[in-house]
């Protein structure tokens, strides 16, 4: 699997507890910043009902969907609980601040 990473920008363009979008050919990636300054990217799209993760609350390493409540591991992109589904995970990596996430040979559209 040929992984290209692309830099998305700083980590303080994140807030704390929040989340940015970066738009690719295929999908739209949440990038989660926790209050212990982890990052973490996932598919923008709840598995329930597609709602936007990005608006959702975050809390430890998990985020809530704004739609229906679903809480979803940005770890692992696994619905937690009772409830039964999952998003794509996407590697990111941070340098010294700087954010890079590692698309499998597609090329970055634009960032929110």
């Amino acid at each position: 699997m040929d992984m290209n990473w692309h830099p998305i920008g700083d980590i303080t363009e994140i807030p704390l507890l929040g989340a940015r979008c970066v738009k690719t050919p295929s999908m739209t990636i949440a990038v989660f910043r926790t209050d212990e300054h982890e990052v973490h990217a996932i598919e923008n799209r709840c598995p329930h009902k597609g709602g936007p993760l990005s608006e959702g609350i975050v809390h430890g390493t998990s985020v809530t969907c704004p739609l229906h409540n679903w809480v979803i591991s940005l770890e692992s992109g696994k619905a937690l609980g009772a409830d039964d589904g999952e998003v794509r995970t996407i590697p990111v990596r941070n340098e010294n601040g700087q954010l890079f996430i590692a698309l499998e040979g597609a090329m970055m559209v634009a960032a929110e």
